[in-house]
């Protein structure tokens, strides 16, 4: 899992690939267990996805272009485009699910 920060955001969100963005932070439980999950699937899917690691705590500026306001929230991004969204902390096969419908 990359760390995706306001500096190289541009740069990570133009690939070709599925744009996976994880907002947490470090004092949150849940975003623990996401992040967990999501380092995981990050081998599964290294071919076909990017998962990328958003700490709402130090990059203010994704914060307020994405409009997080709970965490964890995790963005699926094709081509700069927000093509789903998930709030809270969801379990293993229901963030497959959302990377596999949207691939």
């Amino acid at each position: 899992m990359i760390n995706i920060t306001d500096a190289n955001y541009e740069e990570m969100v133009k690939s070709d690939k599925l744009l996976v963005l994880d907002f947490g932070a470090g004092w949150c439980v849940p975003c623990k267990n996401v992040a967990a999950i999501l380092e995981e699937l990050s081998e599964t899917y290294a071919d076909r996805v990017t998962i990328g690691k958003v700490d709402v705590d130090e990059n203010p500026d994704l914060v307020g272009m994405y409009k997080v306001r709970n965490v964890p929230t995790i963005f699926l991004v094709r081509n700069g485009e927000v093509v789903d969204k998930m709030v809270g902390g969801y379990p293993k096969p229901d963030i497959v699910a959302k990377i596999e419908a949207n691939l």
